[in-house]
């Protein structure tokens, strides 16, 4: 083989090999559906003004950026909330593990599989909390 095709074949062969190590798993790729929620009131998520309604809640492969100190980026993700085929707004989640939930919130969680809507600061904000097999999700919304 003429040294010039051998080049080119290795060439090619290792930039397969180096493009398999950098592809993402279509299950990584996946949104997660959180859950259905009800917002009783217009509330602002990232900014945008989201009116009442009932919206699915995504949640994303997105990290929250930029990181705080100390803080898993894989505990701080981005939702969307949907309806119909479009994203209406996006917010930063926070995601609880159930052994620590006592530590975060005042209150009794909700049951696995469930929403609570809560408003919170006099009225000022809007928690939404989906607690999905014991991993509790927590979404702080501006009321506006």
């Amino acid at each position: 083989m003429p040294q010039g095709v051998a080049a080119t074949l290795l060439t090619g062969a290792l930039a397969v090999l180096a493009g398999l190590g950098t592809t993402t798993p279509a299950s990584a790729q996946t949104d997660e559906i959180l859950g259905s929620v009800e917002l009783p009131r217009q509330v602002l998520a990232n900014g945008d003004r989201l009116s009442a309604g009932t919206y699915q809640v995504r949640l994303t492969d997105d990290a929250a950026e930029p990181e705080a100190a100390g803080q898993l980026s894989n505990l701080s993700r981005w939702v969307e909330f949907v309806q119909g085929d479009a994203v209406a707004g996006r917010e930063v989640v926070s995601i609880v593990p159930a052994d620590e939930i006592g530590d975060v919130a005042g209150s009794a969680a909700p049951g696995s599989g469930d929403v609570r809507i809560e408003l919170l600061r006099e009225n000022e904000y809007l928690r939404i909390w989906i607690n999905q097999s014991g991993t509790h999700y927590l979404i702080h919304l501006p009321v506006g």
